[in-house]
Formats: structure tokens, sequence, C-alpha cells
């Protein structure tokens, strides 16, 4: 069975191709068309896996390609989105055309060509900050961000399309994700390459929020766990670790791994507007456990030496004296 994968070439993405190529799927992966004719991670990823992948350029925002791309295909993974929310702040146009828009496209392609399934990314982001822990798929939505405004649209077009079309769509929807190949717009590799960097102001927004943490191999294997299981079809399954920790602990840990002589300063520029933090996400996985066979094979401890161990192998990849949005 072939499957099409948008949002290849980035984070999550490339580490899902890298894992369905091993379990034997046939992959076809969608990527950004750009003029410098790069494939994001996928550029780093080995010929023993990508001598078994198949490269599509285009644009999630243009509905003939994405048509075109999907032909042959049984399933599609839909993970291309834009995802910064600080950049959502001041262009949101942008999130509507990538993220509601983009899955449109998909939708109604994997409709058209009658696929077998259509997996859908969310984001813990949807939930806004939680009313009630841990937070299961029954949570209302909220959205504190133009980005989560625009993922809480999309994963209601794909909940539309199964329900007015039959289109077995499922929703999944990752916690924060962390590791190797993540960019320095997420809060741990943030806080890693710049200690790395040598730097002993650690520059950061809000300390207290806390993050349900999975390390990106549990995330990926969350995605391929759901496909393979008839029953998520119409769902909307979290994948989450059930714990939490704060973004201060979190960076007291690190900071104590790498150079116990550093020390957090608050930068007024990443501090997200009052209304638009998200205080506290700490998911349920009793869904996706009770219709998979999924379960984290990773701790936070041994996620993060691994990631680590990769951004300091990689750091000259990072701009670590700027804000990255």
């Amino acid at each position: 069975m072939k499957i099409l994968l948008t949002g290849s070439d980035g984070f999550i993405g490339s580490h899902l191709t890298e894992e369905l190529v091993k379990q034997g799927y046939e992959v076809k992966a969608f990527v950004y068309y750009n003029s410098f004719n790069t494939w994001g991670w996928l550029d780093t990823l080995p010929s023993s896996i990508m001598d078994h992948v198949e490269v599509f350029q285009g644009d999630i925002r243009d509905p003939y390609g994405v048509k075109e791309a999907m032909k042959g295909c049984s399933a599609v993974f839909h993970l291309a989105a834009l995802i910064a929310i600080p950049f959502s702040y001041h262009s949101p146009d942008a999130y509507v055309d990538t993220n509601i828009k983009g899955t449109l496209n998909v939708l109604q392609a994997a409709r058209e060509l009658e696929l077998e399934r259509v997996l859908v990314t969310s984001t813990s982001e949807v939930y806004g900050t939680a009313k009630y822990v841990p937070i299961d798929e029954k949570h209302p939505f909220q959205g504190q961000s133009p980005y989560s405004a625009t993922k809480i649209g999309a994963d209601r077009l794909a909940e539309s399309f199964y329900r007015s079309f039959n289109l077995p769509v499922t929703i999944v929807r990752p916690f924060n994700t962390y590791g190797p190949r993540q960019s320095a717009r997420a809060v741990i590799p943030t806080i890693i390459t710049q200690l790395l960097a040598g730097k002993t102001e650690i520059r950061l927004g809000a300390l207290t929020p806390t993050r349900d943490f999975n390390y990106v191999k549990d995330t990926a294997n969350g995605f391929i766990e759901i496909y393979k299981s008839d029953k998520t079809i119409g769902e909307e399954i979290n994948i989450a670790t059930q714990q939490e920790i704060s973004i201060g602990e979190l960076a007291g840990e690190l900071i104590r791994q790498i150079n116990p002589q550093a020390r957090i300063i608050c930068d007024e520029q990443r501090l997200r507007p009052e209304k638009s933090e998200v205080n506290r996400l700490l998911g349920s996985n009793e869904k996706i456990r009770r219709l998979t066979d999924w379960k984290p094979g990773y701790t936070l401890s041994e996620g993060l030496s691994e990631t680590v161990q990769f951004l300091r192998d990689n750091l000259d990849r990072y701009k670590t004296d700027i804000y990255n949005l």
C-alpha cells in the first residue's frame, strides 16, 4: 500500500517517512517546492531509506498538485502545515491558506480518488489551556492563537468529510513533540542550542506553563499504529504521555545537564499575549491505548539525551544568536 505523506520534509514528517519505510510501506513524500530544490530533512536521510521513497514537489495550497500527488496512493497522512505560534500573530492569512485550505485540498482529493484511509494531523493547541486534566478528546476547543484557530478549523473540516461523505478520516492529535531535527522555534531546541553555544543567559518566555512532551519516534509510531487499526476511523485521537513538566523545570534540568553556570533570562519578545498563552497541557492517552497497540517507548530523560546529542552534532544548522520565530 502506497502512502502519500504531506509535510514529509519537516520534523515529524521526516521521522515518519523513515519509520514507514522501515516497516515496509511504500511512501510518496510530498515536499514543499522551492527554487533551491531542497527536500528539507529528507536530504539528511540515508540512501537505505530514500531509495524507497518517491518524492513529489508541490504546494499544499494548490488543489491540482495535491490531487496529482495523491494518484496511485491508497492512504494519505496529512502533516503539512504552518506551525509557529508567534509567526501566526502577524501572518494569519498564511495560516488560513495553508492549514485550512491545504487540508480542504487533501480531503477533496482523497474523496474524489476514493482513498482507503485519511489521517489529518491536529495539535494539542486546539484545546487551549486545560479546563480539566488529563485532557481527553471530549475537552472543549479554544482558539488561543491564529495557529490554533486554523487547526480547529481544519479538524472540523475533516470531521465534516467523514460525516457528510463517509470519507475514512482519522484526526491524529499529538501533544508537544520534540527530538532530533526539530526547529529552534520550539522550546526544547531553543534551550539546548543556547546552552551548547556557550551562552550563560538562556532567553525564554513564560516558565510556568506545563507541557506533555512526546519524543518524536513515539509520535511517528503513534501515527502508524492509528493507521493500522480500523477502530480509529471517524475518531480523533490524542498521542500523549499523560505526564507534564513546566518549562521552568525543563530548562532547569537541561541547564544542570549541559552548563550549570547558566541562568534563565525572561525575554519579553518571547512572551505570548496573556490571553493567548496556553498555561497547562496534560493529555489523556486512554483512547489511543484502547484502540491501538501504541504506548510510549521513551522516557523524557531518554528522549532529551538523544536530542542533546543530535543538536551537539548539528549545532551549525541552528541560529543561536536570534529569536527564531
